[in-house]
Formats: C-alpha cells, structure tokens, sequence
C-alpha cells in the first residue's frame, strides 16, 4: 500500500507521517518510509530539493522550478516508493507530484494546462514495478491541513529553538500569500478525488489524536481497501466529511474578541506552549499578563524572542526571569523602543559575557556613545554581530569599522565574502546606506546572499535603488516590499497596489498612513489579508474610519487567530489608557 501526505510548510506532515510510520510498525506492520527523520531516503531528491529551496538561486524561473520538482518526485519514485512497494506491506512519502501542481498553477501562477502536461510526461511509466506500464498511484493521500498563520508560528518557533544558518527558503521569498493559496490548492484536489484524498486538522487538534485516527484509517485501508477506510473515517468526523468544522463566532468588537483569542490561547497553552507563547509577541495587560508569566517557564526561549521591543513593565519583569535560560534572546529583544532604555543597558551589561554576538546586534542603528563603546569591547569577540549592527549608520565610525571589517577577510574580492554567512553581514551592514561604497558592497554580496543584499535597500529612494526593486520584485517580493516600510513615494504606492492581492507584507509597510491610496489598500484586501489589513491602520483604528475596518474585519473573519490578536491588542490598549484616565481623574 501507499500512502502519501500532503500539507503547506509547517503543516507538521513531516512529524505527523513518521509518529504514523512508528505507530504502525509497533502494531507489525513493515513501513518503508521515504523521508525517514525528515531526510529523503534519496541522495538525489535530498540534492534537487535544497537545490529548489535555497533563496541564493533566485534566478530560478518557475517553468524550471517545476521541472525540477518533477524530476525530484521521479527520482523518488523509482529509487525508493517502487522497490519499497516490493519489499514492505506500506510505503509512506511526504508529497507527491501535487506538490509540483500546487506550488506551480496555485502558488506561481503558471498555466494549468501547461502544468498537467507537463506532470503528465513526467510520470509516463515513471516507478511501474511490473511490465503492465500502468503508473503507481497513491492508495490514500492524507492532507494535513493547517491555518497557515499557525503553521508559520511553527517553522518561527523551530528556528528560535534550533537556529538554522542556511539561506532562507525560495519559497518564503514570496510572502505570506505562498502558504494562503498553496492551501487553497492543496484543498481543491482534495475535494477534486474524495475517493484518494483525506483531510485532516492539525490547527487545533492535539498531535495523538490526529496520529491515532490517521493510523486508524491506514489500518483499515489496508484490510478493507482506501474507499470503505474513509467513509469510516468520515462517519467518525466531527463534521462527517472529513473536512475541517470551525465554529464561527459573532465577534463585532475588540472587547469580543479580547476573550476568544485568550480561549484559543488557554487550549493551545494545555497541548503546544511554544506555540501559545508565540502567539503571545508583542502583547501586554491584563490577563496577557497572566498568560506570559505561565508560560515563560515552559517556553522561556520563544517567550524572551516575543519580547522584542517592548517596554511595559511585566516585559522587563520577565526578561530579568529569562537571563539564566535564554540569554540570547533576551539580549536580542533590545531593540527598537527597549534599545537605549536605562534597563536596556544595564541588561546589555549583564549579559554581555554569556550572549556577546546578541547584545552586538542588539545595538544596530545606535550611534552613541554608550554603543560605540560596547562596540569597542565586543569588537574582539563578536566582530560579525557588530558588524551587523552597523545598519543604517553612515558616519566615520561606521565606515572605519565596516572596512577593518573587510580588510580582515582579504577585501571585497575575498573568500569570506563569497560565503552565505560573510555576505548576508556585508549587506546588512549597510542597510539603508546610498553612497558608493555600500552599493560596491552590496553588489558583492548579491551573488551568495541576494535576500540579504536586497533587503538592504530598506528607506532608499534613488533611481538605483528602484530599479533593484523591479528587477527582483518577480523572484523576492517579500524582500523587495519590506524595503518600503516608511516610504511615500509614487512608484511605493504603485508597488504596494501592484502586490497587496498577493503579497500581504505589501501592506505592513504602510502602518499607520492616512494616504488615499493605503485606505484602498485595506479596502479591497480586508477579506484577502483582514489581520493585515487592521494593523497597517497603527493608531488610525481609534479614528472612526478605522473602527468601521476593524468591525467590518471581526464580522467577516471571526475565526481567523491573527485578525482576532490584532483586535485583542485593540481592547487591551483601550483598556489601559481607561486605567490612565481614571488615575489621572482620582
């Protein structure tokens, strides 16, 4: 038998096939995995896909981004799904050639027609195990189905807690709205082929239950074949389908949707308290407070990561509970509001020795002379991450400090820079710089870290800089849009129009603007991106134009977790300043 699991990234297929794989071989079943531990079980597909997922290849076009997803299922197939069919009662895979359908017609636009020839070819007798010249089929296609806000919480949380030092992935390079319609894809086929394809939730289920009733239906469809196995499975459903069921609540201000965005955060803090600590960055007051406390000692190092800039009291409390267990990301949390607070430095001062490169970082865009001077110490130890912290700084110091830099690695034409690492410190070093230098050292640093180099174009207006943007807004548009934060410049706006049904961080560059053109901007994505298009209102949603976006968001989108944190965040800030009011007037 064969089964194959389908899911957007961070759906937890991965995790969810392998917890399957374990259970049923307990039960004495012979399970050939192909992607055994998250490693493929071919050298070759392993190859194709680090090839595929590296954002140093942005020049890949999405025609040969195809090809070479086909050509990676192909190789699995032969090598691995058809003598494993041979030798095992179960083959399980994570993916198949949907995976090249969907990241092709849904999530890079290309011709459905084109696309289906294309897989068509490529599977023409690809993995036959006998001489019939009939093509494997999965028996059963699992769908771990997932709200791709949460999903996206979860690959955050797996790279605070195991950092990765690879290039970002490709497909990240897209935006948020890669993952939005790659499910939409993903859902289509299942509801295309009932009689292969099962849905299962992995956004508010506890991980046992969803490893216990897919393991269950495997059971079943291998005694009595896929179609019986899921109409069992349905008739066991919530929802008697098989589909995800979601209660949708009537929530029409913040106040409502201050108690059902704690709820979700109470059940996910029993089953995922990373997850739930996550959910909680960048939030203050009343009972957040309560919650924050709890789960600082059960998820102290994605706790300390959501504290990022925050000042208010409790974030300071717990930062100072958080040293022992999470030094690094404390001292990264220094930043922006919190980076030159009286707290700041003497925390800076007490971590300095455990989490050097960190607390360097956490300096970046300060130029005084409490910066410099622990540049000056760190300088020894920490010379990358101080390095880094020269963004946006375009006095002597900073270009003294940039060039010692590059004269220690032989100079721009130097092995060091020809490195992911050494490259992506080069660019971000000179993040927001215009002059001559810079550009010499960010064209150097596009050939090994081109997200980096162009993500250094944050704030510049200049012809150069534009024409930057539009050569890669095709292959990088997240890249490209997060340098327009702040920007109000014609060619922004056009950019930002051009891009938000696409792109939601289109519209996080436009926080708190009161240009026309933003105001059409949330108004026809506030069904596409409601959450998004809420906090790019910034203070404006305590004007009555806001509140109308606000409420109109909550009555459309009650159960969307992101829209519903954005407006937690709303009451708990009216209820502070009511506090400050009351105060005051006592």
């Amino acid at each position: 038998m064969f089964v194959v699991f389908e899911g957007i990234d961070g759906s937890g297929k991965t995790t969810i096939s392998n917890l399957v794989a374990q259970k049923l071989r307990q039960a004495g079943v012979s399970v050939r995995h192909a992607r055994e531990g998250g490693q493929f079980a071919s050298r070759v597909t392993q190859s194709i896909r680090d090839l595929c997922r590296d954002a140093r290849n942005l020049a890949i076009t999405p025609r040969t981004e195809l090809l070479l997803y086909l050509a990676r299922e192909v190789q699995l197939l032969e090598e691995v799904v058809a003598p494993g069919l041979e030798e095992a009662d179960l083959v399980v895979a994570d993916r198949f050639f949907y995976t090249a359908e969907v990241l092709a017609c849904h999530g890079r636009g290309l011709p459905e027609q084109t696309v289906r020839t294309l897989i068509d070819a490529a599977r023409d007798r690809a993995g036959r195990v006998d001489g019939s010249g009939a093509t494997i089929e999965p028996d059963l296609v699992v769908l771990v189905d997932v709200d791709p806000s949460v999903a996206r919480g979860r690959r955050k949380i797996s790279k605070i807690t195991a950092p990765d030092r690879r290039a970002p992935s490709r497909k990240g390079m897209a935006g948020a709205g890669m993952q939005t319609r790659l499910r939409d894809g993903y859902r289509a086929l299942a509801a295309r082929d009932p009689q292969r394809w099962f849905v299962v939730d992995n956004t508010d289920q506890d991980l046992t239950v969803v490893v216990d009733r897919v393991a269950a239906l495997i059971t079943v469809a291998r005694e009595q074949g896929a179609r019986e196995a899921l109409a069992m499975a349905r008739g066991r459903g919530r929802s008697g389908s098989g589909e995800i069921s979601l209660e949708r609540p009537s929530i029409s201000s913040p106040e409502e949707a201050l108690p059902a965005f704690l709820g979700w955060v109470e059940r996910r803090a029993r089953r995922e308290p990373p997850l739930a600590a996550y959910v909680l960055a960048g939030l203050a007051g009343g009972e957040i407070d309560q919650h924050r406390r709890a789960l600082a000692p059960v998820a102290p190092r994605v706790m300390a990561r959501g504290l990022r800039g925050m000042i208010d009291p409790v974030s300071w409390e717990l930062r100072a509970a958080l040293c022992a267990a999470a030094p690094q990301e404390v001292a990264l949390s220094l930043t922006d509001a919190a980076s030159n607070t009286p707290e700041a430095w003497a925390m800076r001062r007490d971590l300095v020795d455990t989490a050097p490169a960190e607390v360097a970082a956490s300096l970046e865009a300060l130029d005084n002379e409490a910066a410099w001077l622990m540049r000056d110490r760190l300088w020894p130890v920490a010379p990358d991450a101080v390095m880094l912290s020269l963004a946006q700084l375009s006095g002597a110091r900073a270009a003294e400090l940039r060039a010692r830099w590059i004269e220690g690695r032989k100079g721009l034409e130097g092995r060091a820079l020809r490195s992911y690492e050494g490259a992506r410190t080069a660019a971000r070093a000179v993040t927001g710089l215009e002059d001559e230098r810079a550009w010499e050292i960010r064209e150097v640093a596009f050939e090994a870290a081109p997200v980096a180099a162009i993500e250094s174009l944050d704030g510049l207006a200049s012809q150069r800089a534009w024409a930057w943007r539009q050569r890669h807004l095709e292959r990088a548009p997240k890249a490209v849009l997060s340098t327009l934060a702040g920007l109000d410049d014609p060619r922004a706006w056009q950019m930002r129009q051009a891009m938000a049904p696409r792109c939601r961080e289109a519209l996080d560059t436009m926080i708190g603007s009161d240009h026309p053109i933003a105001w059409d901007i949330r108004e026809s994505c506030l069904d596409i991106w409601p959450a998004a298009a809420v906090k790019s209102l910034g203070l404006l949603v305590d004007d009555e134009r806001g509140q109308a976006v606000l409420v109109r968001a909550l009555q459309r989108h009650p159960d969307t977790l992101s829209l519903l944190k954005q407006a937690a965040a709303v009451a708990l800030g009216r209820h502070h300043t009511r506090a400050q009011a009351q105060t005051l007037a006592a």
